[in-house]
């Protein structure tokens, strides 16, 4: 079988495991990644409902013939002139869905009127998101999409390197910005995301890259990411511009303990609530607790969140294969914000690390 036949009876089985007895995708990675299907997304409903016995398309006519290209799955098309309603109806009924009562999974990332839709068209559906089923199965990389998340890593350390050898009193946070975009771009990548905090603005967890100049004894912030044949990267380093002060190698020293103590904390098995507290707990002891604002960390795959969540209340068992961030963080409002954030993925003995890049950095 091909990757999306194999992906397809996976989800089947999850489905049986789960008693679910419909899933429902709209234009998203999750189609994507089950179908190879990424069709243009507007108003006009498009989705693929996977049953029992069926699995089909709900596609616009106009649509149609460049979907095609990428799946051999059934089309149920409806035109401008007609509308959604009789497609809709056909592929329910091919999916056995006039039942009342079934258990569906809806995607949370479609738009609010195809969810609606779908709902409308079945009698007092029981409805979930995707989480424990094709969320659970994007959780768990292949050997192929870990290759891919390392060497999209691995550009991404380049790029911080080399914006590290650029900073230079004077410059703006939008400038080294525009240097590791530019150096994504010469390499092939394209820009995911770039967050510089210069000074107190790294105290902001998602700070908009500004204006702001670099002056000498300053503290340096940079999340960033990019992506690489549908896969992107994800990582965070903070630094000291001058001599380190005390306060701030304290701060930097205890983040650094509390990513230590989650990645021991992360092997299959363990529940994602254990990890998160692990890295909270060091950072309370040291009398920060309150200024670790956000959670530990997040899934990483073809989204840049997506699950496992890393939370204080994930009661997510970890999983083998699964790839995610650790990226603790402690904010002084007003002076400055340590965070540190590598991805890791799970092997069968603990959390190996995608970045080569040394955490505690400096110039």
């Amino acid at each position: 079988m091909g990757i999306h036949e194999t992906r397809l009876a996976a989800l089947r089985a999850v489905m049986a495991e789960t008693a679910t007895d419909l899933v429902v995708l709209g234009p998203s990675t999750s189609m994507v990644y089950l179908t190879g299907v990424d069709p243009h997304g507007d108003e006009r409903p498009v989705l693929v409902i996977v049953a029992k016995d069926y699995a089909g398309f709900l596609m616009p006519a106009l649509n149609a013939d460049m979907a095609r290209q990428h799946t051999d799955l059934p089309f149920h098309e409806w035109a401008d002139a007609e509308g959604p309603a009789a497609a809709l109806a056909a592929l329910l009924d091919k999916c056995d869905a006039k039942r009342p009562g079934l258990s569906i999974v809806l995607d949370e990332t479609m738009r609010a009127d195809f969810a609606l839709m779908v709902l409308d068209a079945l009698e007092a559906p029981k409805r979930r998101y995707t989480a424990d089923t094709i969320g659970r199965l994007r959780a768990r990389k292949d050997a192929a999409e870990t290759e891919a998340l390392i060497a999209c890593a691995r550009l991404n350390d380049d790029a911080v390197r080399h914006a590290m050898t650029q900073l230079r009193a004077g410059m703006t946070e939008l400038e080294l910005q525009a240097i590791i975009r530019d150096y994504y771009k010469a390499h092939g990548a394209a820009a995911e995301f770039t967050i510089i905090g210069f000074g107190a603005n790294g105290a902001f967890p998602h700070h908009h890259t500004g204006e702001t100049v670099l002056e000498d004894n300053m503290a340096v912030l940079i999340d960033t990411g990019c992506r690489i044949g549908g896969y992107p990267s994800d990582m965070t380093r903070s630094f000291w511009f001058g001599e380190e002060p005390a306060e701030y190698k304290k701060v930097r020293e205890t983040v650094e303990a509390a990513v230590q103590a989650a990645l021991d904390a992360a092997k299959p098995g363990a529940i994602a609530r254990e990890v998160d507290a692990a890295a909270r707990g060091v950072i309370e002891a040291a009398g920060y607790g309150p200024r670790f604002v956000h959670r530990t960390g997040h899934g990483l795959g073809m989204d840049v969140h997506e699950t496992p969540y890393i939370t204080a209340t994930s009661d997510s068992v970890l999983e083998e294969g699964n790839v995610f961030s650790i990226e603790p963080g402690i904010y002084l409002t007003g002076q400055f914000g340590v965070r540190l954030e590598d991805i890791v993925v799970l092997r069968k003995d603990g959390a190996e690390v995608l970045s080569g890049l040394p955490r505690m950095l400096d110039l």
